[in-house]
């Protein structure tokens, strides 16, 4: 048992007091920096211990008997004064170790909203009516851009909760707090009813719009990389292709590396997932189209001579430099408003794809496989929305069972 000690505080109140150990953690520096042992390269450790002040000696030796049962069922949770904002910095290191650059800026810019709201508590003063306030505030009121002052989309926020749950779900994993207040946090039901009755989507196109979008844009310069987004491709797929993933002889090609935008910055990297990293087989169309803007490339290089950049990627401009996704979406919705069609994200052409496949009879794990998923359920969740012409075969079947007699013929 460590000695109590009885303490006269200003004003002559007294006081008992005791020391406890509570575990070990890295030993610093005058900078802050952790002690290394020359010898093996590691961090010295030194015994972490808490105060224990309290009114009485009774009171003491009952803080101290809690604390001691807590640490040997290993429940305890040592006081801390980190706010919200310094674990989310300290989450956000950790989560650089795990994903992409592109992924970590997209983190950091979810986590706005959480740190200009919730950034000064205390982390282990964060309640669960904390949480759901904060949520509730980003539906009605969270819009920093564009029109201020309204609120988020629901999925939007939906999103950032599910990224708050995962870190602060990592505090409870290093005993930093004792639960997760966002564990239970929820988008109420009447807000999702708002949002889905206030919020106008723009919906996919159907199979009928596809085609008439592939139609129309059969002249173009650009039109075989088109429809590569049309045959399900991620844009940062497409603009990611090089000629050397493309075998023509075979008709095949191979989705290895994309291209995206990071902010105004263009990222080369690997697939989104291991799934992505995979070969396709071209539809005839497409492979012919190919073929034509290979030949294309190569007078346009001939005829630019020294200043053709010859960078190998599939999608270039006339000169050879290569476009990236941006420059792909604002193409496409030129050419969409050139024909008078609904203006859709070039992306949700991998819906209509998907749609159209699973509609056809594509098994779920071929149609996953294309999609560059390893969850065949999750593609058909997410990717396949079957409109009023996707049923009409149902409506035809329905016929035939209205028109049958009681013998079934």
């Amino acid at each position: 048992m460590p000695e109590i000690k009885k303490v006269a505080l200003k004003g002559g109140k007294t006081r008992y007091r005791t020391v406890v150990d509570i575990g070990h953690e890295p030993k610093k520096d005058a900078d802050g920096e952790p002690v290394v042992d020359e010898a093996t390269g590691k961090p010295v450790m030194q015994r972490k211990q808490l105060t224990i002040t309290r009114d009485t000696k009774t009171e003491v030796k009952n803080e101290l008997d809690r604390i001691r049962g807590q640490l040997a069922a290993g429940t305890f949770i040592a006081p801390s004064k980190m706010t919200v904002a310094e674990w989310i910095d300290a989450w956000l290191t950790m989560k650089a170790r795990e994903v992409e650059d592109t992924t970590l800026y997209m983190l950091r810019h979810t986590f706005i909203h959480a740190r200009e709201h919730l950034g000064h508590v205390r982390l282990q003063m964060l309640t669960e009516d904390d949480v759901q306030a904060f949520i509730d505030d980003l539906v009605t009121s969270g819009r920093r851009i564009g029109r201020p002052g309204t609120g988020l989309a629901v999925s939007t926020v939906e999103s950032l909760l599910s990224r708050l749950r995962e870190c602060l779900g990592r505090a409870v994993a290093r005993k930093l707090i004792s639960v997760n207040p966002a564990t239970f946090v929820k988008v109420s039901k009447q807000a999702k009813k708002n949002d889905r009755k206030n919020r106008r989507r723009e919906r996919p196109w159907n199979v009928r719009e596809v085609q008439t979008f592939i139609k129309g844009i059969e002249p173009d310069r650009l039109y075989a990389v088109l429809l590569l987004s049309l045959m399900g491709l991620r844009p940062a797929e497409v603009c990611g292709l090089r000629w050397t993933d493309v075998d023509l002889a075979l008709g095949t090609l191979q989705t290895e590396k994309t291209r995206t935008m990071m902010g105004s910055k263009v990222v080369e990297k690997d697939t989104k997932t291991v799934a992505g990293e995979r070969g396709l087989p071209l539809p005839s169309k497409a492979a012919d189209a190919l073929k034509r803007l290979k030949a294309r490339q190569a007078a346009e290089k001939l005829a630019a001579g020294e200043a053709y950049a010859d960078s190998g990627y599939v999608l270039v401009d006339e000169l050879g430099e290569p476009l990236d996704t941006r420059r792909l979406r604002m193409y496409a919705y030129r050419l969409m408003a050139e024909l008078g069609m609904r203006r859709v994200r070039l992306y949700d052409a991998r819906h209509s794809c998907m749609t159209y496949l699973a509609v056809s009879g594509v098994p779920d794990v071929v149609l996953a496989a294309w999609a560059g998923h390893t969850d065949a359920s999750f593609t058909k969740k997410k990717y396949v929305h079957p409109d009023v012409e996707d049923l009409r075969p149902a409506a035809t079947a329905w016929d035939a069972f209205h028109s049958a007699d009681e013998s079934g013929v």
